[in-house]
């Protein structure tokens, strides 16, 4: 009897590359013999040459396979509720809302961020039995306490915060997802009304999918956070938000991004990418972060919120 496939899902534009590199690398390091592993990279855009880095890191099985994202996203534009960590705009978030009706021949499957290092076997994590919920994912402990941006969660999205997830790592029913037509109710809620975001895709799947998540256990999504203890049983680590390790030397589980850069097809640029941050990267990262809390504290007061809309008796859960 064969195997079933692992498929891991990643959404990337060429400039995420070398730090897909490192987390596909640390991925196929970190996995058993005994697993078959899919390694599915959606893509934006992705020169040739990073497309043959990437695929040479591939085992025997640990495969990787590369799909273009399709078309249908032109309704999303770039204004600054649909920015990333309101810094910048990039399509490739909402990706991971239209894996389920793209790869129809999954039951099952994980989405990653690009920004991590895995400690642990990837296989683990799709061990998981999620029952009837439609996703698996993590706490958001980057959030829980900065007051503005739990202000946010609670006012304006109208969730408690303990129960606000990152979307950065999710373990998805896409069999359950699909069922619910999860991209024609996102695409319908986001024409209609445009809630002003602070993490776009991750707002959407949190009002979404709420009351039918399975909460993880914090070692699959660790984040560098001055607030939490250090985990010494991490399996997966995820260089959230601003606080990068090829930007900061300083941040918790820097060494565990360089063990495996080391060994990543990307060392040499990625370490050019360390030596050369600048400080006037390091102003405007911090800068961001301002904007971000700012922008915590200011949207709850505006009309038209998620928590506002849903008091109207409109329809935001699946």
């Amino acid at each position: 009897m064969s195997k079933p496939i692992i498929p891991v899902f990643f959404t990337i534009s060429d400039d995420y590359s070398p730090y897909l590199g490192v987390a596909l690398k640390s991925a196929i390091l970190n996995s058993s013999k005994e697993n078959i592993y899919k390694a599915i990279i959606i893509y934006e855009s992705l020169s040739d040459e990073n497309r043959q880095k990437l695929c040479d890191l591939a085992t025997e099985n640990f495969t990787v396979e590369f799909v273009p994202m399709k078309s249908g996203l032109e309704a999303i534009t770039d204004k600054m509720g649909n920015r990333l960590r309101s810094d910048y705009f990039t399509l490739t978030i909402y990706y991971r809302i239209f894996i389920a009706e793209m790869f129809p021949e999954y039951d099952k499957g994980i989405y990653i961020d690009s920004d991590v290092v895995l400690e642990g076997d990837i296989a683990n994590l799709y061990n998981f039995d999620l029952g009837d919920n439609y996703i698996g994912a993590c706490r958001d402990f980057s959030i829980m306490y900065v007051p503005e941006l739990v202000e946010y969660i609670e006012c304006a999205l109208g969730l408690d915060r303990t129960h606000y997830i990152n979307s950065g790592v999710l373990l998805m029913n896409l069999k359950k997802l699909r069922e619910l037509n999860v991209s024609e109710h996102f695409l319908s809620l986001y024409t209609k009304y445009q809630f002003d975001c602070l993490a776009p895709d991750q707002d959407y799947l949190n009002i979404m999918c709420n009351g039918k998540i399975l909460y993880l256990p914090e070692q699959w999504n660790t984040m560098p956070n001055k607030d939490r203890p250090v985990l010494d049983d991490v399996n997966l680590i995820h260089y959230n938000l601003f606080w990068k390790p090829w930007g900061y030397d300083h941040i918790t589980y820097y060494e565990n991004f360089w063990k495996y850069a080391k060994l990543s097809p990307y060392y040499e640029e990625l370490k050019n990418i360390r030596d050369t941050y600048s400080d006037e990267q390091r102003a405007s990262d911090k800068e961001c972060l301002g904007l971000l809390i700012s922008r915590g504290h200011e949207i709850p007061n505006q009309e038209g919120t998620v928590k506002k809309i849903t008091e109207t008796g409109v329809k935001i859960k699946l």
